[in-house]
């Protein structure tokens, strides 16, 4: 039986944990990860879409932070930097963590966690950047809001600085490439889109409008 499949997920980082769960469980043979987006049938496998499960993305998490936490850090950030072919990159890597890769592959995934820690450290400095040299303004409704275009998905990393910098401030930070944002209200952290941006800046709904989401500080 051919056991070779390409993993259609949602793009998140939980979509990419589940579908190494669903890979792991059922010893399959991947030839490669999709995101959603781009989804398109491969030639010569079975395409399998994973629909995203946050218990298993988190036994997955948790069981690679327990065989190597710092290799757990270097695989969520690298996978932020968002470059083509970055999840089957870190699959390969887990593989090694996990001993399945075979003896003719660990050259070449030696050469594979080098590159992933270079991309780590890449989106590490822009962390590091960004919560130095953001240029928040102030509203008049005194809420303090910041644009950033990043060259990597580094709001989710962010969040926590800002908020324990501002901890009775509201605050909103929008990534303009990504076309989405955080919003702080003194209480909770929420993900926010351009337009719940433009009601909370242009209505008197205040910063209570909306219900917290479990918004998961992963790092």
């Amino acid at each position: 039986m051919d056991n070779s499949k390409i993993l259609i997920y949602d793009g998140s980082f939980n979509g990419f944990l589940t579908a190494v769960h669903t890979a792991f469980k059922n010893n399959y043979d991947i030839l490669g990860f999709q995101k959603e987006t781009y989804k398109q049938k491969g030639l010569f496998a079975d395409v399998e879409t994973i629909v995203t499960d946050l218990s298993k993305a988190k036994t997955v998490w948790e069981s690679i932070e327990t065989k190597n936490h710092n290799g757990i850090r270097n695989i969520y950030f690298a996978y932020l930097s968002e470059m083509d072919g970055v999840d089957f990159m870190l699959y390969q890597f887990i593989r090694k963590i996990y001993g399945r890769c075979n003896e003719g592959q660990v050259e070449q995934i030696v050469q594979l966690e080098t590159k992933i820690s270079k991309l780590a450290l890449s989106v590490r400095r822009e962390k590091s950047h960004v919560e130095n040299m953001i240029d928040f303004k102030r509203t008049n409704d005194d809420i303090y809001i910041a644009d950033v275009e990043p060259s990597y998905n580094i709001l989710p990393l962010i969040s926590r600085h800002f908020r324990y910098r501002y901890p009775k401030h509201p605050w909103i930070i929008f990534d303009k490439k990504r076309d989405y944002g955080l919003l702080y209200n003194g209480s909770f952290i929420e993900i926010i889109s351009k337009e719940i941006k433009n009601m909370y800046l242009n209505s008197s709904l205040g910063f209570h409008a909306y219900a917290p989401n479990s918004y998961r500080q992963a790092i």
